[in-house]
């Protein structure tokens, strides 16, 4: 079903400006045209069928092509993005996300595969934190702790699904209501994800909730990429630049310690574009603790709400690029360090480190840290953030 886009959050009106549309004039500097299926080209979102789930629900796949040939395919399953094909410096396109051919596969093997992951995107201490005196205990489900929502968060939910066009863009409105209790959480959440994808090569994702008693929220993406192909082996050689001066530190189970420290002179500096895999094996603590890069950066901003230049990531080989804009404080960059060729997915078995993933987002475990930026969404308030993946190729 067509319908008008989506109004945009208050958040996003004026930070689209100097900082977006410099950038973006950067990232079109490569070989686009070439990619181009000519001037007559419009953008197309389409509906299939793509499995059925055990209680009976339906799933389906929506394609999302723009006029440039970019496609995406998002399922109504957690909002996951299944596949997303982009060009290199020569114009071919290659599926640059990890994920799977089937829908069986998604609910038994999927470690988050292109999701949307929440209530809580990230880990909470114990799964356990304290709102206006009561002490809520989430479900356990990484070690000790609670991990993305839960053992059924947003990922694993069908999704309320509407398609739209406008003369520029295609996209999906998710829609979901998390029931007062669900997995711990207190409130009923109204959510509502945009998936927008423009034709100057932008992936838009808007996000948005209400709820009718206090609670806490935290919503991301959790795309793996390699820029390289979907299975074509690791990311070591692939470049990566993130905005950050310094990040949240952690225990020996990923719980952040409350402080921030300084990346400079760390294997976790990536001030300056730098190979992914040149300190990853460097004899530091937090990289033993993570088995390689499993870290939230704090980003470099002047405010609470703009959209900030996040991160940037290039594979030399291909060319293919990907940049990072958004409203969040935080970005959790990962590096596929539990992926380990158990499983095959489309274009081949995923190996260690053979992708990584940009997940926008607060803090892990802010509830247990009242030094980090609030994530508490009270009656009457609306939870607003924006995250923008632009994709182009470097000269």
């Amino acid at each position: 079903m067509s319908v008008h886009h989506p109004r945009r959050s208050s958040i996003t009106g004026p930070v689209t400006g100097a900082a977006l549309g410099a950038a973006l004039l950067i990232l079109q500097a490569g070989c686009m045209s070439k990619t181009s299926p000519g001037a007559a080209a419009k953008a197309t979102v389409t509906r299939a069928p793509f499995g059925v789930l055990a209680n009976g629900d339906s799933v389906h796949v929506f394609t999302l092509t723009n006029a440039n040939g970019v496609e995406i395919r998002a399922l109504d399953y957690g909002g996951v993005i299944q596949s997303l094909r982009t060009p290199d410096r020569a114009g071919r396109f290659a599926d640059i996300v990890l994920g799977f051919d089937s829908l069986d596969q998604y609910v038994k093997l999927s470690p988050y595969f292109g999701a949307i992951v929440g209530r809580y995107a990230n880990r909470i201490a114990k799964g356990t934190f304290t709102l206006d005196g009561t002490t809520y205990h989430l479900a356990i489900n990484n070690g000790p702790n609670a991990l993305h929502g839960g053992l059924v968060g947003f990922d694993k939910v069908v999704w309320n699904a509407e398609s739209f066009s406008t003369d520029s863009s295609v996209g999906v409105v998710w829609t979901h209501t998390s029931p007062d209790g669900d997995q711990g959480y207190p409130g009923a959440l109204q959510l509502r994800v945009t998936y927008t994808l423009t034709n100057d090569n932008r992936l838009e994702i808007d996000y948005q909730a209400t709820t009718d008693k206090p609670t806490i929220i935290n919503l991301t993406n959790h795309s793996y990429f390699n820029l390289a192909g979907a299975g074509s082996g690791d990311v070591l050689q692939q470049l990566m630049q993130i905005n950050a001066d310094s990040v949240t530190p952690v225990d020996s189970t990923l719980i952040p310690t409350g402080k921030l420290a300084a990346v400079a002179g760390t294997p976790l500096d990536f001030r300056t574009p730098t190979p992914i895999g040149a300190h990853i094996a460097d004899a530091d603590p937090q990289l033993k603790y993570a088995g390689g890069y499993d870290f939230n950066y704090v980003l470099n901003r002047t405010d609470t709400t703009s959209l900030v230049h996040a991160a940037r990531a290039e594979d030399p080989a291909s060319g293919r690029t990907v940049d990072v804009f958004t409203t969040e404080p935080g970005l959790q960059f990962y590096t596929g360090n539990f992926l380990d060729g158990s499983f095959a997915g489309k274009g081949g078995t995923y190996i260690r480190r053979g992708a990584f993933t940009l997940e926008t987002q607060h803090y892990p475990d802010s509830p247990n840290h009242p030094n980090f930026p609030s994530v508490v969404l009270r009656p009457g308030q609306t939870f607003n953030a924006r995250t923008v993946f632009a994709f182009g190729v470097a000269k």
